[in-house]
């Protein structure tokens, strides 16, 4: 009688579990319409995880730090686990997203999109020569309860941010019979105008996402005796190409996003794990672990220049390094008497 009681409850509990959404919308290897698991197991710790907070530091108790901002390439093999998998769009204009897991900039277009991330420009919107966006100080907000779905102000606001426009027709658009329909008259004036077919929409998906650029701040903190670090923010980059030619001509960051907010929604979405797929980690414990390769490509300095502006090349990696040396060296010397 026991046994069967706490089959019962076992078998409650499960299709309770089942019937569970995820917090963030992300896949699942259940299927609630069925009943469905899909692997030995139900995966619960990553969509159902409570975020851990940062430790408290204060003012007082920091005798170092250094800010610092770092280029995370998505062509190195280490940095694949953030990078895959692709989504696309299919002929019928669908976005089509992985089953199983998605990629960061999946994760962030979505819930960009919904409303949860806040993006903040990366130039001053009307100065755009201004390229102050790391500090965040430009934010593109939809009308409170609303979001891109439902918000067209904020929606013609963010699209740049997330896609760009093809070039327009010349050609006018015609009737089935061949014939031109799309003249608009003005009754009063007499004046005339032609209809274009709307201009093409490029979403940005994975694919284009090149590089991540990371703003962090490394810290002593005397009260815990350690040297930590802090991601304060982070920016897709893509490369920016000649529009007639297709070449690229530099690269360009989209915009930026404040990494403790971002921490709410990536702690409950998986990065695969290539040696075990029993112990799929979070993004935000991907990031928490530095489970990534970068290069810092700016340190604060008096002149607020990056390295590429006094170094180039091999010269540039080298002051990368050593700038890393140097903050390695200092909780080094800290533990020196």
């Amino acid at each position: 009688m026991k046994g069967l009681v706490v089959s019962i409850l076992s078998l409650m509990f499960v299709f309770a579990s089942v019937a569970q959404p995820d917090i963030n919308g992300g896949p699942l290897n259940t299927r609630p319409e069925t009943g469905i698991i899909d692997g030995v197991y139900m995966q619960t710790h990553v969509p159902t995880k409570k975020l851990v907070p940062y430790e408290f530091v204060r003012e007082a108790d920091v005798i170092w730090s250094k800010r610092v901002w770092r280029t995370l390439d998505l062509r190195e093999k280490i940095n694949h686990p953030i990078y895959y998998p692709f989504d696309y769009e299919d002929a019928d204009g669908n976005w089509v997203k992985h089953s199983s897991r998605w990629s960061l900039w999946t994760i962030i277009r979505t819930h960009v999109m919904s409303g949860d991330l806040t993006v903040y420009s990366p130039y001053n919107p009307l100065l755009y020569t201004v390229r102050d966006g790391d500090e965040f100080k430009y934010p593109l907000l939809p009308t409170p309860g609303r979001n891109y779905y439902n918000d067209k102000n904020f929606r013609d606001t963010i699209y740049p941010y997330l896609g760009q426009l093809g070039e327009s027709s010349d050609i006018p658009l015609v009737n089935q019979y061949g014939e031109d329909s799309t003249i608009i008259t003005n009754e009063e004036t007499g004046d005339f105008e032609y209809v274009y077919p709307p201009v093409d929409t490029n979403w940005f998906y994975s694919e284009d996402i090149e590089q991540y650029r990371l703003k962090e701040d490394w810290f002593l903190d005397k009260e815990r005796s350690v040297l930590d670090v802090r991601i304060i923010g982070i920016a897709p980059v893509i490369f920016k190409k000649d529009i007639s030619t297709g070449n690229i001509i530099g690269k360009e960051e989209l915009f930026w996003l404040y990494f403790p907010e971002c921490r709410y929604v990536f702690n409950n979405y998986f990065v695969y794990n290539e040696q075990n797929d029993a112990r799929w980690m979070s993004f935000d414990d991907f990031f928490w672990k530095r489970r990534f390769s970068s290069t810092i490509d700016k340190q604060s300095n008096v002149f607020d220049r990056d390295i590429e502006k006094y170094r180039v090349g091999v010269d540039a990696l080298m002051e990368s390094k050593k700038i890393t040396e140097e903050i390695r060296l200092i909780e080094h010397d800290v533990w020196s008497f």
